[in-house]
């Protein structure tokens, strides 16, 4: 079943073109990596999505949903089954880790007993149940984009948004995330995911589709064995190196 479709996305700032007329589309439970190097557009794209950035012109219908056309109030409603993990984590620092978790329930309308409840099942999920009453300031960097992550699975969506979840890592943390990823993509086989990244081995295990993109367009998508075993882009060629290499 089609649960994204996104037709002709266009992003400009000025007379600076970052989305160029991208189309995608993404079944319930898949998951697609999108790929390519720094500035050519991912960030814009995926925040264009559930509209965090808007879009120029182009359609985006998620569950057969015209997302493009809602209004304000609409939207924030849809957004409740789309999450969304940031590269810079976007914790609130006052607040402890299961109540950074339980936020979007309880504006939901879940009450805070039900709510805590369930983000310390998130939490676990992730494996930081034990950090639950926690201060996120106390947390690594690791953590914080694991609590990130707890955040975006206990609204149960139908897809979560990635937007380089280990961009702001040190690298010896880049790991304890990637884990975390791989195991929530086995273990909730219905959830739909879209991730930014330069991780290729990652992707290379966990997507079902990768996209490459370049000064903002997609310019060659597949599985992964054939855009990176056989790859004609030159973006696909150059991480068909680093494969080698490593």
């Amino acid at each position: 079943m089609l649960m994204l479709k996104i037709n002709n996305l266009k992003k400009a700032y000025g007379n600076d073109i970052v989305i160029d007329g991208l189309k995608l589309e993404l079944e319930a439970g898949e998951i697609v990596a999108v790929m390519g190097p720094s500035g050519c557009g991912k960030s814009t794209f995926i925040r264009c999505i559930n509209r965090l950035v808007e879009p120029d012109s182009g359609e985006i219908f998620f569950n057969n949903i015209p997302i493009h056309n809602l209004k304000a109030a609409e939207m924030e409603k849809i957004r409740l089954n789309i999450g969304f993990v940031f590269q810079h984590f976007n914790l609130i620092r006052r607040l402890t880790v299961k109540e950074n978790v339980s936020l979007g329930l309880i504006k939901k309308g879940y009450t805070m007993e039900k709510a805590f409840e369930k983000a310390v099942l998130a939490l676990q999920d992730v494996g930081l149940a034990h950090l639950a009453d926690s201060p996120v300031d106390r947390l690594s960097g690791g953590e914080k984009q694991r609590v990130g992550i707890a955040r975006a699975l206990v609204m149960e969506p139908d897809l979560i948004l990635l937007d380089e979840p280990t961009a702001s890592l040190d690298p010896i943390l880049v790991t304890e995330v990637l884990d975390t990823l791989e195991r929530i993509a086995e273990e909730r086989s219905n959830t739909s995911m879209i991730i930014v990244t330069h991780e290729v081995a990652f992707a290379r295990r966990v997507a079902d589709k990768i996209y490459f993109m370049d000064q903002g367009r997609f310019i060659e998508s597949g599985p992964p064995e054939q855009v990176l075993n056989n790859p004609s882009s030159w973006i696909g060629k150059k991480y068909k190196n680093i494969i080698n290499y490593n």
